[in-house]
């Protein structure tokens, strides 16, 4: 068995041994994350002029990485008000995984300006590129999360459909404002 089809394999097992709330955590900071990496590049995308492909990496590095700072410092307070402890190994490393797997959102938005900053593209083809990917990131976090719940199938195309909607409406109100 190769090394990447072994990594693959202990991926999948740890993500079977999550618990549903492990799991819904997981998904739901994803959403959050892809929502918040969209604002950023679709604000980037209103100030393209004059703005390199680095600087736009930057921005949304930045940026990101303060949301998922965020994220782990409200899990962790709303841990200790919870449970009145510190959170134990098990718990802190769900914890980090929650944070890290959310991170992965902005990994086709990096590769993108990248390209841009080899010339391959430019900024605003990077940025544009990268809304599409968010907002499809959004229908495929959609996806994954209700292919295996237990509701009917109509449900579950309104529920995904819902989500791409809301990504596709965040797009719209960012144009709007930076317009």
């Amino acid at each position: 068995m190769s090394r990447a089809t072994d990594r693959r394999e202990r991926r999948r097992r740890r993500r079977d041994q999550l618990t549903p709330d492990q799991r819904a955590d997981r998904l739901k900071e994803r959403v959050y994350v892809t929502f918040a990496a969209l604002a950023v590049v679709l604000a980037l995308r209103g100030h393209v002029e004059g703005l390199t492909p680095g600087r736009a990496a930057t921005t949304l590095v930045i940026t990101v990485g303060g949301t998922l700072l965020a994220v782990f410092l409200a899990d962790l307070v709303s841990h200790v008000v919870v449970h009145n402890h510190l959170p134990t190994r098990a718990e802190s490393r769900h914890m980090v995984g929650v944070v890290s797997s959310a991170g992965g959102v902005v990994v086709l938005p990096l590769v993108f300006l990248w390209l841009a900053g080899r010339g391959t593209w430019t900024t605003a083809g990077a940025l544009t590129a990268s809304t599409v990917a968010l907002v499809a990131s959004l229908g495929l976090v959609g996806y994954v999360a209700v292919r295996r719940a237990a509701i009917p199938t109509w449900q579950k195309w309104l529920l995904l459909l819902a989500e791409v909607v809301l990504g596709m409406a965040v797009v719209a109100l960012e144009v709007l404002a930076h317009g």
